[in-house]
């Protein structure tokens, strides 16, 4: 049995060695994640994940117990509303 080596455009190396980089992890692994959900859902992933990291290093986060609490007065006061007629 013969092994095919698959090279990449150096663009796409750069790419995921950046990926990789931000996210912590090898460009191996980075590379399973592109090939499965393409580079653009990768990046988006990874600045969501930073962007809610700095939020919660900040303290700008609310608890589970306090989105449960609204959620749970949001479907309350909903139940009291009159219905309009559509």
């Amino acid at each position: 049995m013969t092994t095919t080596e698959i090279q990449l455009p150096k663009v796409a190396q750069t790419r995921i060695s950046r990926l990789a980089h931000a996210s912590g992890r090898s460009p191996a692994a980075m590379l399973r994640f592109v090939l499965r959900d393409g580079f653009d859902a990768v990046e988006l992933s990874i600045k969501e994940n930073a962007r809610a990291d700095a939020e919660f290093a900040a303290g700008a986060t609310v608890t589970h117990a306090e989105v449960m609490r609204n959620a749970l007065n949001a479907v309350q006061h909903a139940k009291r509303e009159p219905r309009s007629a559509t």
